[in-house]
């Protein structure tokens, strides 16, 4: 499981994550991590995946600080795929996703993701057609589904996923979280997706973090995060929770609040 202990993050002298505290979010389980834009998701992320130094708290797996062991035990452990990609390199998308294996995961994993596993993986999210074909020819869509691909292979227990389905149709968000749920749960992950769309976290999280201005301000049960009133408190804008015709939540949004509240202590969290 994971848990975050007092998390402060900055840049410089500017604070971007305050005195956060988090968890324990448990193996088998998504997470989607909720805020309006600059409230610090993707810093938050970066930071449990090691990538933004800690001005101060514990980043802990299993128990156990990740800061602990080193950078190269983190990488072994963690897979983190940003919502902006690096510039492709001419690689072919088979050859990315095998590299992805040998680099990260040491000489055990990497046999095992022999040319079966991979093409079973691109099979698996929708990309097997694209194998042979180069990341710097992709759309941007087909290198996020590359991206994840390359996440999954390395195998890792915490699995830190930033706007994943920013680039995506309607069909492959679907069918992408459906994926991700279905990996959690039979590899025993720990997932954590940032999120803008409420509805697809209401329907496929298991939990939810909200954050607003480098804080916590909910955390639990999708249905006990997503609220009018944190509707108000985090995104400023009216809004309501209905249950639509097949008994699934919907956010229903009627207007902009007259002004945001001010920052209180976080809600506790539910079990």
């Amino acid at each position: 499981m994971l848990e975050l202990r007092r998390l402060d993050v900055a840049y410089g002298r500017r604070a971007i994550v305050e005195d956060l505290s988090a968890g324990p979010l448990a193996a088998d389980t998504v997470t989607a991590l909720l805020g309006p834009n600059g409230s610090g998701k993707s810093t938050l992320l970066k930071a449990v995946a090691g990538l933004v130094p800690l001005r101060g708290g514990q980043v802990l797996l299993d128990g156990r600080d990740l800061a602990d062991g080193g950078f190269a035990q983190r990488a072994r452990q963690v897979a983190y795929l940003p919502q902006s990609l690096p510039a492709a390199v001419h690689l072919r998308v088979f050859e990315s996703v095998l590299a992805a294996a040998h680099a990260t995961v040491g000489s055990l994993r990497a046999q095992a993701a022999d040319t079966g596993a991979v093409m079973a993986l691109l099979e698996r999210l929708g990309i097997g057609h694209l194998a042979l074909h180069y990341l710097d020819r992709l759309s941007g869509g087909q290198k996020q589904l590359a991206g994840l691909a390359q996440a999954l292979v390395r195998q890792p227990r915490l699995l830190l996923l930033d706007e994943p389905l920013s680039a995506l149709d309607l069909n492959h968000q679907f069918h992408v979280l459906d994926l991700l749920r279905e990996e959690t749960r039979e590899r025993g992950l720990v997932t954590v997706i940032v999120l803008h769309d409420l509805n697809i976290a209401l329907r496929h999280a298991d939990r939810c973090l909200l954050m607003r201005g480098g804080r916590l301000l909910a955390e639990g049960a999708p249905r006990d995060v997503v609220t009018a009133e944190t509707l108000a408190a985090a995104y400023g804008v009216r809004g309501r929770v209905e249950t639509c015709s097949r008994g699934l939540p919907q956010v229903i949004i009627d207007g902009l609040a007259v002004s945001l509240p001010p920052l209180s202590p976080p809600m506790p969290p539910t079990p």
